[in-house]
C-alpha cells in the first residue's frame, strides 16, 4: 500500500476508535460492564500499538500440541529456534524471530516477549528492511495454566494470526469454539495451515482441507487463506513464507488488525444493545403528563380555592358595611392552604394541602410509567430500562417538587381590581347618606317629644328627604351589594382562570425538568450511541 493509502487508512482507524469510544461512554450505566470492558480494552491495545513500531508487522504462531507448529515456525523461518515435541508441555515461553531489530524492542516490552532472536535475511520471507517479528506461542491446549493465558492474550495483540493445525485434530471443537470462531471478523489478518501432508496421500489431503475449509466456512471465515503444508519435507512452506511476505510487505496488518477489533467490539456492544431507536417523547404525551401530574398534584382543589377566596374577599370588600364584618369569621379557603401569602421567597414555602394518598400515588406512578413507556416505544431492552429508570427516579421527586411548585405559583391573592375601591366608596357613601337621614329623622323626634317648634322638613313628591336618604341609603347599599356579587362572581372565575394557567403552567414545568429532560436526554443518548456504533462498524 502506498504510503498515501497507509495515512488514509489509519485516519480512518482513528475515526473509527473514536466512534468505538464515544458509543462505550454513551453505553456507559446501561449495557453490562463485561461489554463495555471489552471495547475499552480494545482501545487501550489500541493505543498502545499505534504508539509503537509501524514499520514492524507481528506474525504469531498458534497451535495444539503436536500440530508441528514449532517444527513449522522452524521451516519458515529458516532456522531451529523454536522447540519441537509430541508431548506436553512444549512450547513454555514466547519467542521472537527478528528481521528488522530497530524499533522492535518497545514493541517486545509491550507483547511482554523475552526470548528474541536477530534473523539473516530469508528468500521469499523477509531481510532486515521488512520488519517481520515472527512468534512461536505456548500450545493453546497446554496443560499449564499458564501458557493458556499466555496464547490467550496474545491472539489479542499479535498483527497476524497464524493458525496451525493437523490432519488428526482440524476439526477439534476446542480451536474452533475458542479462537476461530470468535475471530471471526479477523480473517483479513488469519491465515490457516494444515501442517503434516506428509502423513496423507494426495487425495485425503485435498479431502482433508476441503472438510477444512467447509468448516471453516462454518465459523464464518470463508475468505480465509488455507494452505497446506509438511515442515518435515518442506512441501507448501515457500507458499506458506510467500503468504506471510504478502502481508508484511504490505504494511497494513497491524492497522486492519486494529479495525477487525474495533468491528469486534462494536458488534458485541450491538448485541449486548440490540437494534432500534425510541420513538421519541410527542407533543401529545407530554400534555397528557402535565395534565395527569396536576389532578394528582391538586391543581383543582387550589383552583377553586382561588375562585372562592376572590368571592370571599370582594364580598368582604364590596358588601353592606352593616353586614359585611360578619364574614370576618368565614375562613380564608386560600389561607388554610397555606396560599396566597406575600411571601418574598416562595422557593421556601409549603402547602397544606393534603399528603398523596394511595389514589393520588397510583395515580402518578401511572402518569409517570405510561409517558416512559410511550416515549421508548421501539428502543432496545437496555435502554427502554434505562429510560423507564430515570422516568423513575424522576417520579420520586415529584411530590415535594409539584408541592414547591404550587406553593411558588403567584395566585394573583393580593391583587385587588379597581372597581373594589369604587364600590367600596360608594357603600360608605350610601350608608352615610342612611345615616344622616337617620339622625336628621331623630333629631326632629327629639324636638317634638320635648314639646319644641319643630321646623318644616323639605319635601320632594310628598316625601321627606330625611325618609328619602334613609330609604335611598339602605336601598343603594343593597344594590351594591348584590351587583357587587355579581361581579364578584364573574371577576372570581377569570381570577381563577388564570391561576390554573399559572398552577399548570409550574406542573408542566416540574414534569419537564423531572421527567420529561431526563428521558430526552437518555433518548437522545440512544441515538448518539446509535450513530456512534454504526461509524465505529463502517469499514
Amino acid at each position: 500500500m502506498s504510503r498515501h493509502g497507509q495515512v488514509r487508512e489509519s485516519s480512518r482507524l482513528q475515526r473509527r476508535l473514536e466512534s468505538l469510544n464515544a458509543a462505550r461512554e454513551l453505553a456507559e450505566g446501561v449495557l453490562p460492564d463485561q461489554e463495555l470492558q471489552a471495547a475499552y480494552d480494545v482501545l487501550e491495545r489500541a493505543t498502545s500499538r499505534r504508539s509503537l513500531s509501524a514499520g514492524h508487522t507481528v506474525v504469531g504462531f498458534f497451535g495444539a500440541t503436536g500440530s508441528g507448529k514449532s517444527s513449522l515456525f522452524n521451516a519458515v523461518s529458516g532456522t531451529v529456534l523454536a522447540t519441537a515435541a509430541a508431548r506436553r508441555p512444549t512450547t513454555s515461553e514466547p519467542m521472537a524471530g527478528i528481521w528488522g531489530h530497530d524499533g522492535s524492542g518497545p514493541l517486545l516490552d509491550w507483547l511482554e516477549v523475552k526470548e528474541r532472536h536477530d534473523l539473516p535475511a530469508v528468500p521469499g520471507l523477509a531481510d532486515d528492511g521488512d520488519g517481520l517479528i515472527l512468534l512461536d506461542l505456548p500450545d493453546f491446549d497446554s496443560t499449564r495454566v499458564e501458557n493458556r493465558q499466555i496464547v490467550q492474550r496474545m491472539v489479542g495483540m499479535v498483527d497476524v494470526l497464524v493458525w496451525v493445525l493437523d490432519p488428526q485434530k482440524y476439526a477439534d471443537a476446542a480451536v474452533h469454539n475458542e479462537f476461530l470462531r470468535p475471530m471471526a471478523s479477523h480473517g483479513a489478518v488469519t491465515l490457516v495451515v494444515l501442517n503434516q501432508l506428509d502423513k496423507l496421500n494426495p487425495a485425503d489431503a485435498t479431502a482433508v482441507l476441503q472438510s477444512l475449509e467447509g468448516i471453516l466456512e462454518r465459523d464464518g471465515l470463508g475468505k480465509v487463506r488455507v494452505l497446506g503444508a509438511s515442515a518435515i519435507t518442506g512441501d507448501g512452506v515457500e507458499t506458506v513464507r510467500g503468504a506471510i511476505r504478502n502481508v508484511v510487505v504490505q504494511r497494513e496488518a497491524a492497522t486492519q488488525r486494529l479495525s477487525a477489533d474495533v468491528a469486534k467490539a462494536a458488534a458485541e456492544l450491538a448485541e449486548a444493545s440490540g437494534d432500534g431507536e425510541a420513538r421519541g417523547i410527542k407533543g401529545s404525551a407530554r400534555v397528557r403528563l402535565a395534565a395527569e401530574l396536576a389532578t394528582a398534584a391538586n391543581v383543582p382543589v387550589v383552583v377553586d380555592a382561588v375562585q372562592r377566596s376572590f368571592k370571599r374577599e370582594s364580598a368582604r370588600r364590596t358588601g353592606w358595611p352593616v353586614t359585611r364584618w360578619l364574614l370576618r369569621f368565614r375562613p380564608d379557603p386560600l389561607r388554610r392552604l397555606n396560599l396566597g401569602r406575600d411571601d418574598s421567597r416562595p422557593e421556601l414555602s409549603r402547602t397544606s394541602l393534603p399528603p398523596a394518598g394511595a389514589p393520588e400515588r397510583a395515580r402518578t406512578d401511572a402518569a409517570v410509567r405510561e409517558f416512559a413507556d410511550d416515549a421508548s416505544s421501539g428502543a432496545p431492552g437496555p435502554w427502554r430500562a434505562a429510560i423507564r429508570g430515570v422516568a423513575r427516579d424522576g417520579r420520586e421527586l415529584l411530590p415535594d417538587a409539584l408541592d414547591q411548585a404550587i406553593a411558588g405559583t403567584d395566585l394573583k391573592a393580593t391583587k385587588h381590581p379597581l372597581w373594589w375601591v369604587l364600590f367600596n366608596s360608594l357603600q360608605w357613601l350610601a350608608l352615610l347618606l342612611a345615616v344622616g337621614g337617620l339622625g336628621w329623622l331623630g333629631v326632629l323626634a327629639a324636638l317634638g317629644y320635648f314639646q319644641m317648634p319643630v321646623p318644616e322638613v323639605p319635601r320632594t313628591e310628598g316625601w321627606p328627604w330625611p325618609t328619602l336618604m334613609v330609604a335611598g341609603g339602605v336601598v343603594l347599599g343593597i344594590v351594591l351589594a348584590i351587583a357587587g356579587r355579581i361581579l364578584g362572581g364573574w371577576a372570581a372565575r377569570l381570577r381563577a382562570s388564570g391561576a390554573a394557567k399559572r398552577l399548570n403552567s409550574a406542573v408542566a414545568g416540574v414534569a419537564e425538568q423531572r421527567i420529561v429532560e431526563p428521558v430526552g436526554v437518555e433518548i437522545t443518548r440512544l441515538t448518539a450511541f446509535n450513530a456512534a456504533l454504526k461509524a465505529a462498524r463502517s469499514a
